[in-house]
């Protein structure tokens, strides 16, 4: 058996070689340090980190509600940006299941036997994304899953794919490798190694689980009703119960942001949804955007 130490043979050479010094990062070290470096609120400094990354992403800032990187006081301020209204117009279909976040694709389909696709070779659990508990993953173990891919140019709030009652919460702590594409395709059970946040819903369409997955620089992951999950660093599982506040969030609305990039897994139970078929890895999305039908 392939040990989790170690990329997959079935992973290319360029890949393998890039994710092995991943192994040996000091995860959340270098993401505290990024966590300092983004907030910092000294001009010069927060304009170079600010046109830096403008220039090297090609991040168009027309969408943005302020446009100006100028008026933004710190890097982390422009980077979780809110966007002008009706820059990402929501699905108008009945039953659409709308994009959470701009970026990529990943992967998206058909969980099968509990097993969700990362890529070519390589697969993790819905059990353990969701963070250990057989009840919780159960309405997953044969449903459907899409995870977007958020690039440093991307908007980075995440948005409810479908109107929910929030169930419950759960941080699951974890390391922060990279998500980039190579590091998806080398690095065994990626997301469900990285540290997450998972938000459960109850929706029309059934359970759906929306996880905010970590990654390297990711120097915190928040959600709209708690506020900063992560940091600080915490060993264990802590799960949050919201059944009894009757909490509900629309399709569109605003549910969570990275500060700095990673990605987002959208999970539903089986015979639930209907995915389109354009909606195939690697194919760029924005928030709002259809990705599909909820099944009568």
């Amino acid at each position: 058996m392939m040990s989790d130490n170690a990329p997959p043979a079935s992973a290319g050479v360029s890949d393998t070689l890039k994710s092995l010094p991943h192994y040996l990062l000091p995860h959340h070290l270098l993401s505290a340090l990024m966590r300092i470096a983004t907030r910092a609120t000294w001009q010069p400094w927060k304009n170079w980190q600010i046109d830096w990354v403008i220039r090297r992403y090609g991040v168009d800032m027309s969408q943005a509600r302020d446009p100006d990187p100028r008026r933004y006081p710190s890097f982390n301020s422009f980077f979780t940006r809110a966007l002008a209204d009706g820059a990402r117009p929501l699905a108008s279909e009945a039953g659409a299941v709308c994009c959470p976040a701009d970026g990529r694709i990943s992967q998206i389909g058909a969980i099968r036997d509990g097993r969700i696709f990362q890529a070519k070779g390589r697969d993790f659990t819905a059990l353990e994304l969701l963070g250990g508990s057989m009840a919780r993953a159960a309405p997953f173990e044969q449903g459907q899953f899409a995870t977007v891919y958020l690039s440093p140019r991307d908007y980075h709030r995440v948005h409810m794919p479908l109107t929910g009652t929030l169930r419950e919460m759960i941080h699951v702590p974890g390391r922060l490798f990279s998500v980039a594409p190579y590091t998806t395709r080398a690095i065994p059970r990626l997301f469900a190694r990285n540290e997450r946040v998972v938000s459960i819903f109850d929706t029309a369409a059934g359970p759906m689980a929306v996880v905010l997955v970590g990654a390297l620089f990711v120097a915190s992951i928040e959600t709209v009703w708690a506020g900063m999950v992560t940091p600080p660093r915490r060993r264990g599982i802590r799960v949050w119960d919201y059944r009894n506040e009757a909490r509900t969030l629309q399709r569109g609305a605003e549910l969570g942001r990275f500060n700095m990039g990673s990605t987002a897994i959208v999970l539903f139970s089986r015979g639930r949804i209907h995915w389109d078929t354009a909606m195939q890895p690697d194919a760029p999305v924005q928030m709002g955007q259809r990705l599909g039908l909820v099944l009568p």
